[in-house]
């Protein structure tokens, strides 16, 4: 990027809020005066260049001070899902080499767990009155820090996302700093994002979509709402008190959302841009997602590892049912089967991308070789290409259900499920079968107050699918187990099923 976004808006639209919370707002000047502060107590913590940050705390306006003075002072973001414990937090901070840890107000013991199973010195840093012994306060670092600092940063800065972890350890997928300009317009372009949005930040910062979307519109110079933590009615409240615009979150979100809405409708009408990611969005929820906000969803498909891939746009949701859009211009996706050749339009292959938002696994070169074949990097999805180039995910390959020799797409049977009246959530996995090698079970949440029989559930996805496609059997459980991005952590599914299975598969 050809200038600081940040210091230049400063410059320009120093009265314009940047970033509202709560009854807290600040301006684009007084943000950039908070990040210079940020950088200095940085630098003052001993980081240089491409070192690593890592941050744990809920959407903050601390949290993204933090964020702009990593990237003016060239330092690394790492965002630590709040979700995890002690040797859980260890592990980001070891494998990272994090040179200092903030957490926030609510995650400051779950950090001080860490510290026995760190392997090098890290310097913690408390956001929040509550300060450990042998920690930093953040507000004292910050009251004692200069305003001034010469940004040595490029773009949109430097960040090491640590994958789910769906497939053992997570790995930081890390993007250093220099996004070309062009990428980040056109991203910008696609979605029609302009300097007169106002952006509600509601999903888990530590999610790359969330952050990502959130950076770009401080890039435009627009006006971020920052909610903490997800709660639907807050969020509409939100919408409807700063006339919101833009937004992103994952399809539990939206469900959830959509509920909200219509128990107690809200004015929504300033929304134009919903956007969704993270998972698959059934096809039921956006009849209902329009039905409640009107025609404006937008999908895309993407991963930590490559960016934005393909986006769907308003006008083909309902059009276009299970597709996640056409390719993203500027990049490549190819679609290969086993064995190596292309799969025909219509034929399943495993989806491959060459994108300039390519990252590479942090000290795992042995996993960005495994992840990479001719320049094309691969997260293990499956999915195919319709006749008007439109891209369809069937499923993760490692989700994929091979019963009797054929190949059954969970996604593809979960959908159907969520289009049931009863059920909320549901997720579809294999479990052992000493005939067919796996049989598809299908794990359901329902509606508070719905009530429906295993039985009805099934001859209801047989009325839809293939009969070697409905499940074999169905288990109703309160909740699934999904993370604060909304994505289906279906290994702990699996676990429950295979664990005295004597085999994987």
């Amino acid at each position: 990027m050809d200038f600081d976004f940040l210091a230049a808006h400063a410059e320009a639209l120093p009265d314009k809020p940047a970033l509202i919370c709560g009854d807290r707002v600040l301006d684009y000047a007084a943000v950039l005066r908070q990040a210079n502060r940020a950088a200095n107590v940085l630098i003052g913590l001993g980081c240089h260049k491409e070192d690593r940050v890592a941050l744990m705390t809920f959407n903050s306006i601390e949290g993204s001070e933090i964020a702009h003075g990593c990237r003016r002072a060239g330092l690394v973001i790492v965002p630590v899902n709040y979700r995890l414990r002690g040797a859980e937090i260890a592990y980001v901070l070891n494998d990272s080499g994090a040179k200092v840890a903030f957490a926030g107000p609510d995650h400051v013991d779950a950090m001080a767990e860490a510290g026995p199973h760190l392997n090098h010195d890290v310097r913690f840093v408390a956001v929040g009155d509550h300060v450990p012994q042998g920690w930093l306060g953040f507000g004292e670092l910050m009251r004692n820090a200069a305003q001034q600092f010469d940004s040595v940063g490029d773009g949109l800065g430097a960040s090491m996302i640590y994958t789910s972890g769906t497939t053992g350890n997570p790995k930081g997928a890390w993007r250093p700093h220099g996004v070309d300009i062009a990428n980040v317009l056109q991203i910008i372009s696609i979605f029609d994002l302009s300097q007169p949005d106002v952006h509600l930040m509601c999903g888990p910062g530590y999610h790359s979509a969330v952050s990502f979307f959130s950076v770009l519109h401080h890039v435009l110079g627009a006006t971020i709402v920052v909610q903490p933590k997800f709660e639907a009615d807050d969020a509409l409240d939100l919408i409807e008190r700063h006339r919101v615009t833009t937004t992103f979150m994952a399809p539990t979100l939206l469900q959830r959302l959509v509920d909200a809405q219509q128990a107690r409708p809200r004015d929504t009408s300033s929304l134009r841009a919903l956007i969704l990611g993270a998972a698959p969005c059934p096809y039921a929820l956006k009849v209902r997602a329009e039905a409640a906000f009107g025609q404006v969803l937008w999908e895309f498909y993407g991963a930590t590892e490559t960016g934005i891939n393909t986006v769907l746009r308003p006008e083909d949701q309902l059009r276009k049912p299970g597709s996640c859009g056409t390719l993203v211009p500027g990049q490549e996706i190819r679609l290969v089967r086993d064995g190596g050749a292309e799969a025909a339009v219509g034929e399943p292959g495993e989806l491959m991308v060459r994108s300039a938002w390519q990252a590479e696994y942090f000290n795992r070169p042995d996993a960005t070789n495994g992840s990479t074949h001719d320049g094309f990097f691969t997260v293990g999805d499956v999915a195919y290409r319709d006749e008007e180039g439109y891209y369809y995910i069937c499923d993760r390959r490692a989700d994929m259900i091979i019963s009797g020799g054929v190949n059954i797409y969970p996604a593809e049977v979960e959908a159907v499920l969520h289009a049931h009246p009863a059920v909320v959530d549901a997720a579809v996995i294999g479990i052992p079968d000493d005939q067919w090698g796996e049989s598809v079970k299908a794990v359901v949440q329902l509606r508070p107050g719905a009530a429906v029989m295993r039985e009805d559930l099934i001859v209801f996805c047989g009325q839809r699918l293939a009969g070697y496609k409905k499940p074999r059997s169905i288990d109703f459980v309160d909740e699934l187990p999904r993370d604060a991005a909304g994505k289906l952590l279906k290994r702990k599914l699996r676990d429950v099923y295979w664990a005295g299975a004597g085999r994987k598969i």
